[in-house]
């Protein structure tokens, strides 16, 4: 059975109009999981994380600007893109907190995986600095919980999120016991990502697929990448599960399908038999067309079901 966590903060991060990291993306999410297919779902409310997980990757002076951040109404710009309201550092800790009550569940073994959706986003989130819509970087965090709190010697961050998952190479750069494979779009958004980024100690994998390409090349570039994750021998896999390098998003122009998303879903999970007892853990990053990203997040949630039962 595969685990579902999410929260209502999530819908209180809310943001000025017209930004495309909008609380309708959590209720297209919703909508597409609560069809009798997704009725086998064991959902879950994602826990509120102590402010002191934040700390695993981030300083502590960049902890203290966000909490100080926090504006009692409207809405509070910490770059032209990222923005906080009222309710943004709860769901921000949320996130945290339900990808940590993830890997506690899949190492456990009441599970064999599961999803994260909450918003904000994480993987632009950099140890000094929010950026990208994200506050925290929720992923990378995860992965050093697993580390550090749960006693794993290796663990996999997998990040097909169309842009550059720059704050979660940025807070694992040194960290040998995580490996890092992201695929992006190039040029794009943050302007990171090239195949010359491997990391202190040559455990991070940038795959750049340029504007235009489709799944083939998603494909060729994953499949490669997969042989040298199983190399690392993780004992588990965290996924950051961004769904905008579909071919209807409108910030980024590459050309995936549903049927992409997926095949890299069914080939993480084999990846994960095949290395870790089948663990994944999913947190969802970008994905901005509302119809694309509830299909997708659908098609990557319908193949978690399937392995996992």
């Amino acid at each position: 059975m595969t685990i579902f966590l999410t929260h209502e903060a999530g819908l209180a991060h809310e943001t000025p109009s017209g930004h495309p990291e909008q609380v309708a993306r959590l209720n297209a999410i919703y909508g597409a999981l609560r069809t009798n297919e997704f009725a086998g779902l064991d959902r879950r409310a994602a826990p509120l994380a102590d402010e002191t997980e934040v700390l695993r990757c981030h300083d502590r002076a960049h902890l203290d600007r966000v909490r100080a951040a926090r504006p009692a109404q409207g809405w509070a710009a910490l770059d032209g893109d990222t923005f906080m309201a009222p309710g943004s550092f709860e769901a921000a800790l949320r996130a945290i907190g339900g990808t940590e009550a993830a890997i506690d569940a899949i190492l456990a073994g009441e599970a064999p995986n599961a999803f994260l959706a909450m918003r904000p986003p994480g993987h632009h989130a950099e140890r000094d600095r929010a950026m990208g819509f994200c506050l925290f970087s929720t992923v990378a965090i995860g992965a050093k919980y697993a580390l550090d709190a749960k006693g794993l010697s290796r663990v996999a961050v997998l990040d097909f999120d169309v842009h550059h998952g720059n704050g979660t190479q940025d807070c694992l750069w040194d960290e040998g016991r995580a490996m890092f494979v992201s695929s992006q779009q190039m040029p794009l958004y943050p302007g990171t990502g090239y195949a010359n980024e491997r990391g202190a100690h040559g455990q991070i994998v940038n795959l750049p697929l340029v504007p235009g390409s489709g799944g083939r090349e998603m494909r060729a570039a994953w499949e490669g990448a997969l042989q040298k994750v199983a190399l690392f021998k993780p004992e588990l896999i965290l996924v950051s599960a961004g769904f905008d390098a579909h071919r209807d998003d409108p910030l980024a122009s590459l050309n995936w399908t549903e049927a992409d998303f997926a095949w890299l879903t069914h080939a993480i999970c084999d990846l994960a038999d095949d290395c870790c007892g089948g663990r994944v853990v999913s947190s969802l990053e970008g994905g901005y067309d509302l119809a694309a990203l509830a299909a997708s997040v659908a098609s990557h949630v319908r193949v978690l079901m399937e392995r996992g039962r």
